[in-house]
């Protein structure tokens, strides 16, 4: 499957959860998930969706740094909003300082993606 193709079907997942999250906030009128809403939203359908577009018209050449950033950016994107989620709801029963080390972890593996994604566009030549 090609870069391209994984970080859409990402990205449409985190759109589908996005938008389920949206409805329950305004069904159930808590707005307890609105951090994590927006985190789905702009670092998962977003930015995904962005990269997948890059994917698709720029056809960088396929090698390590290509690679890692797909890598770092769908492990990130997964970690991060994850992570964000157990730590601020406390939904799973899990020690403060493993859900914290787990949410940071996974915002600098994403922090990587995004410096990983400035050095592909400054590598594309320009068409």
């Amino acid at each position: 499957m090609s870069h391209s193709k994984k970080l859409l079907i990402a990205s449409a997942a985190f759109g589908v959860i996005g938008v389920m999250m949206g409805a329950h906030m305004a069904g159930a009128g808590s707005y307890a998930l609105r951090p994590v809403h927006a985190h789905v939203l702009v670092v998962g359908w977003l930015s995904l969706f962005s990269w997948s577009i890059f994917y698709k018209v720029y056809r960088p050449t396929d090698g390590l740094l290509t690679k890692l950033h797909v890598l770092t950016a769908l492990v990130g994107a997964i970690g991060l909003n994850f992570g964000m989620y157990i730590f601020m709801l406390d939904t799973i029963p899990l020690p403060d300082v493993f859900s914290l080390i787990f949410y940071i972890v996974s915002g600098s593996i994403l922090a990587m993606s995004y410096v990983l994604f400035f050095v592909l566009a400054i590598k594309q030549p320009d068409d």
